[in-house]
């Protein structure tokens, strides 16, 4: 018998994000050397997480209707964004790898990691859904610095593919 769906209702204080390397070789080596190096395996101080999947839909229009008489499924894309109240370098060397550190002489491996959002709600232990994104490479990394507001970091990223779970207690 499947396992019945979720229904609670959850907000960002119920949420998590953890990272773990993701793959092999150096891309792995790469996301376990920043991760662990940065206590990055559960990310603190993030907000403003969103995960976005797209699947190219093609229409197939037929001379003389003017309604589709098919529609077809084509290339998904998983992408997203994040945002962190906290810098200390660690999510601009999981864009850059070694080349974070100095510029290398030669070209270099992106790390790949997987990203886990996890929520639970405390009323409800036991009861939680996880959005698992694998093959995770950041695309973009941005740094905000406002007069009288917090510091933020901020990247944006792609991801192989998603799963999905939830668990009820």
């Amino acid at each position: 018998m499947p396992a019945a769906s979720n229904t609670h209702v959850y907000t960002g204080a119920d949420g998590s994000l953890m990272l773990s390397p993701d793959g092999e070789g150096p891309e792995r080596e790469g996301a376990d050397t920043v991760i662990n190096g940065n206590d990055l395996t559960q990310v603190g101080r993030v907000t403003g997480v969103t995960v976005e999947v797209s699947s190219a839909i093609r229409p197939f229009h037929e001379i003389g209707q003017r309604y589709a008489t098919e529609l077809r499924s084509g290339n998904v894309s998983v992408r997203g964004t994040i945002g962190r109240a906290y810098l200390n370098g660690a999510l601009l060397s999981l864009l850059l790898g070694e080349a974070s550190g100095q510029r290398p002489a030669r070209s270099w491996a992106q790390p790949s990691f997987s990203m886990i959002l996890n929520v639970e709600n405390a009323a409800a232990p036991g009861t939680r859904s996880t959005v698992a994104l694998h093959g995770v490479k950041l695309e973009r990394w941005n740094l905000t610095m406002p007069e009288d507001d917090f510091v933020m970091e901020g990247a944006a990223f792609q991801a192989l593919f998603v799963t999905v779970g939830d668990e009820r207690a």
